[in-house]
């Protein structure tokens, strides 16, 4: 089954972005980029809607956008007031005083069929000291506040290297509309009063400014924020509520003068309620308290955050309210929604930009003709619930396997886990077997990470770890840890390494 979009007598397709911000100038981007021919893209917003932009947080896979737009790194930094990523350290999740690391890149190499850590659980089994994360460059590197670049192999190995950035997510609207309007993009001002609809199809036909003007399109990327103007508002995609499995309901977000060192790293502090992030710009640190409103109040929650922040404030706390969970159809008629407008999941893992990144991707995949064909949107939902759920069950993870004491970690201690989420610790918990399913988001490495960190141990390894000798596992295990402790040490402090690169006017 297909409909077709009204379109022009001279046959260009017309893409229309409602609303600005991060979502809609990556989209415009985007699409400028890839339509270089046969195509008007037009985006509509209002200087006088404000935008949330408290998102400065980022996972490696925003590097692959930015190459894809042919942005230099060093300018893209400069202009947005950035610094690199190497990970989360996570503080006090599984209990007062406990701490591990998500990062970014390998751990360890693999023997045979077999990943490194599989030989780690046997050496540690056997009374081994070191850490799991003593064998993550990464890692080492993050806790000594190093980064810089590594060449591809260190010692004939291959280094694994990952990272990400923080960034002025304000700032990086901006640079991203700089390089859409240069490829022809046109920006509209002004408020949308109203949204017609085509009789006959359902389809969005335009967009009526509140000024009268009317906006036509063939294509609407919904870009309106959590109200989902089109989406919801037009449409009626409705909401799938996720609070049953991811009960934090508020955040505040607020600046603070920065402070040394400078971390190439995000931070997350478990709270009596939640959790608060820290994040180390070039100009301040981003600082914000996500928390169950069920829990506590907004003035407990702002007296927490205020009293937890270590430089002085910049500025009065931005207060969000949000539900987790998504859109039902992220794609209805001729309207696909990215960022807010698509749904929400807090941003403990960094991926509320990457959803955007990865709808732009899929829907450039799927992009329809002026016939708009049900299987390509039906493809495009299903890829979607499969990545937002996935995303949902590895945030789920952090709250689950918690040892806190207090009504809401005991609340999220004896949540119903989805069946998807509880095959994965039951997985693991057998003899640390992690699977990655189809195109999800975060591979086994981060699984292990967070499983161990949150202080899952599984019953036994996979018996093939049984195969090397006991002085091949020793001298296994010594070279790993050497060659991790190499690629760290080749690093240099990470102030220093923006400070000569890539130093914001």
């Amino acid at each position: 089954m297909s409909a077709t979009a009204p379109t022009r007598a001279d046959g260009r397709y017309r893409i229309v972005i409602a609303g600005g911000g991060t979502a809609g100038w990556m989209a415009a981007a985007a699409f400028a980029r890839f339509f270089r021919r046969g195509a008007d893209i037009r985006l509509v917003e209002s200087e006088a809607i404000g935008t949330v932009g408290v998102g400065e947080a980022t996972i490696p896979q925003i590097r692959l956008f930015n190459d894809n737009l042919g942005i230099d790194e060093a300018d893209f930094i400069r202009r947005t007031q950035g610094t690199f990523k190497l990970g989360i350290d996570f503080v006090d999740w599984t209990e007062p005083g406990s701490r591990y690391f998500h990062g970014f890149g390998s751990l360890g190499r693999g023997l045979g069929i077999l990943p490194f850590y599989q030989y780690w659980l046997r050496y540690h089994r056997d009374g081994g000291a070191l850490d799991l994360w003593e064998f993550s460059a990464n890692s080492i590197a993050a806790m000594e506040n190093r980064f810089g670049p590594l060449p591809a192999h260190v010692n004939g190995q291959p280094t694994g290297f990952g990272y990400a950035y923080h960034f002025d997510a304000s700032l990086y609207a901006r640079f991203l509309r700089r390089i859409a309007e240069a490829n022809d993009v046109k920006r509209t001002e002004g408020k949308i009063g109203s949204v017609v609809l085509d009789g006959e199809t359902g389809f969005v036909e335009a967009l009526v400014m509140e000024n009268g003007e009317r906006v036509e399109g063939d294509l609407f990327i919904d870009c309106s924020g959590f109200r989902g103007l089109l989406i919801e508002g037009a449409l009626g995609s409705g909401y799938e509520d996720w609070s049953g499995y991811l009960p934090c309901d508020r955040a505040l977000a607020i600046p603070c003068a920065r402070v040394e060192p400078l971390t190439p790293y995000t931070r997350s502090t478990a709270r009596d309620a939640g959790w608060q992030w820290r994040i180390g710009l070039q100009h301040r640190t981003g600082n914000g308290h996500v928390y169950c409103s069920d829990h506590m109040s907004d003035e407990a929650a702002a007296e927490i955050l205020l009293a937890n922040l270590d430089g002085e404030a910049l500025a009065e706390p931005l207060r969000l309210r949000f539900r987790a969970g998504k859109r039902r159809q992220i794609w209805k008629k001729n309207c696909v929604a990215l960022g807010l407008a698509a749904g929400f999941l807090e941003p403990l893992e960094s991926t509320s930009i990457h959803l955007i990144q990865s709808g732009i991707a899929r829907l450039l995949a799927l992009f329809p003709t002026h016939s708009f064909d049900e299987v390509d949107i039906a493809e495009f939902n299903a890829q979607s619930d499969f990545e937002w759920e996935a995303v949902r069950d590895f945030i789920m993870l952090h709250y689950c396997l918690n040892r806190r004491d207090g009504e809401f970690w005991r609340r999220c201690r004896e949540m119903k886990l989805p069946d998807s989420l509880a095959h994965k610790i039951a997985l693991f918990e057998s003899h640390g077997g992690i699977v990655r399913y189809n195109t999800e988001l975060f591979n086994e490495i981060s699984w292990l990470q967070v499983m161990y960190g949150q202080g899952l141990r599984p019953r036994a390894y996979h018996p093939l770890a049984d195969q090397p000798t006991g002085q091949e596992l020793a001298l296994f295990i010594d070279s790993a840890r050497r060659q991790s402790r190499k690629e760290a040490d080749l690093l240099p402090l990470h102030a220093d390494f923006v400070r000569s690169t890539c130093a914001a006017d």
